[in-house]
């Protein structure tokens, strides 16, 4: 028996298979499937648990799944929770490119992020609250010693992401606290009949506000660099947020210290699958990793030389 056959039998509730369950790739943390039964199509996640950069709270993300797919958020339909596997609903929409939305598509997240701010749901666990990587130079070593394609272009940002790390610790955060879904990006969500669905909550959790709407309305306002970004659609967001009920925290560089945050762990994570140089049997594959830490090393240092021009956003 394959893996896959343990899979589809653990998952035997779902229906009656039509064929194999087809790999989608390009998933930067997991690995997804999607799965056509007598019983509809579905989505199905295996959750990368080898080398994850966090606990993942199954239970309590499909709970709050359940809460917000309840109360209209637009997503996929929550079907089931496991151990290692997370099922969904499948919903066929289109991919939202890295450039710029519709005024009208970001005011619309602004809307959803306040509908899913608004919900009661109990959460035990605050902010993970961890100190921002120091072992940059150690990595550049390695990378330059294994010969990594990007170890010359580590090697030569090493001060930079070390005075990235500092900015991140000394930040401060201005609260309030909300349960969120951590992660609305380009990546993580479709566009069907031109409205947004929101996709992949497994990294839902505690977050400071300003965090969570700055790295939202950057994503949505921008294009693969941070030279195109636009005010309005950034804005568009925040007008989006305070329509639907929800209130703006005060400005300040915490609103972008959330994502330089994220990517930087994000990007030595990376890192350490590229240093093993081994092809991992769960999470992104390895040229994939190799990507992302090429444009880990090459845009954290853009976007932190620009949190002054940033913040004028917020004005």
């Amino acid at each position: 028996m394959t893996a896959d056959d343990d899979v589809l039998s653990s998952l035997s509730f779902l229906g009656v298979p039509r064929g194999p369950m087809v790999r989608v790739h390009g998933g930067f943390a997991n690995r997804m499937y999607r799965l056509e039964t007598d019983q509809g199509s579905f989505a199905v996640k295996e959750l990368n648990r080898v080398d994850r950069r966090w606990v993942y709270r199954v239970e309590d993300v499909f709970r709050f799944e359940r809460a917000a797919f309840a109360a209209g958020v637009p997503m996929p339909e929550p079907i089931w929770a496991g151990s290692d596997l997370l099922v969904h609903r499948w919903v066929e929409g289109e991919k939202v490119p890295e450039e710029p939305v519709a005024v009208a598509f970001a005011f619309e997240v602004g809307e959803v992020l306040a509908l899913i701010h608004s919900l009661d749901v109990e959460w035990t666990r605050g902010v993970v609250d961890e100190p921002a990587p120091r072992d940059w130079p150690e990595l550049a070593e390695r990378a330059v010693a294994t010969g990594q394609p990007w170890a010359d272009e580590l090697a030569s940002r090493v001060e930079t992401f070390g005075a990235i790390a500092q900015f991140v610790d000394a930040c401060e955060r201005p609260g309030p606290v909300v349960l969120s879904h951590r992660d609305v990006q380009p990546w993580n969500l479709l566009a069907r009949d031109g409205r947004p669905v929101v996709l992949d909550w497994e990294l839902s959790g505690m977050v400071d506000l300003s965090g969570e709407l700055g790295s939202t309305a950057l994503s949505l306002s921008k294009g693969r660099g941070f030279d195109g970004v636009e005010p309005e659609v950034f804005r568009a967001v925040l007008d989006g947020y305070v329509a639907g009920g929800g209130v703006l925290p005060p400005p300040g560089p915490s609103w972008f210290a959330y994502t330089i945050d994220g990517w930087l762990g994000h990007t030595r994570w990376n890192i350490l699958r590229c240093l093993a140089g081994v092809e991992a049997t769960t999470g992104p594959e390895l040229a994939l990793s190799h990507e992302s830490v090429r444009n880990g090393v090459r845009g954290l240092p853009d976007l932190f030389s620009r949190l002054p021009e940033l913040q004028k956003l917020l004005a």
